[in-house]
């Protein structure tokens, strides 16, 4: 089993930046993928970014430029820097692990971008 703990979120204002985390224990495979998914009111679940335990990323088209993950391998975990956020970035985050082909979900944090 492996367990998903999630940090950060929370309201900021248009511009601004947030930083959310996500850390990982249990019994983690050496070869994963860790990442971050958000939903928005009415919509589908859709990947912001995520990145492998060798260090390959990959984002949505929308917070290219603008979002970073890093972390993963050995410390498992992994962060996610938002910056010149926008109210389109309002959705709750949820944190995903893909861990020797079982895929693990966080409980999610809400991130409001509003004036």
């Amino acid at each position: 089993q492996v367990q998903l703990v999630e940090t950060g979120g929370g309201l900021v204002q248009p511009g601004g930046s947030l930083r959310l985390s996500c850390a990982a224990s249990g019994s983690i495979f050496w070869l994963n993928v860790m990442g971050w998914y958000r939903q928005a009111p009415g919509s589908e679940r859709a990947l912001v970014a995520r990145i492998t335990s060798t260090g390959t990323t990959n984002y949505g088209d929308s917070v290219k430029g603008r979002f970073r993950i890093f972390g993963g391998n050995a410390k498992n975990t992994v962060y996610l820097q938002m910056n010149s956020l926008k109210p389109e970035d309002t959705a709750v985050y949820y944190c995903n692990f893909l861990n020797n082909g079982t895929e693990y979900w966080g409980k999610g944090t809400l991130v409001t971008v509003s004036s």
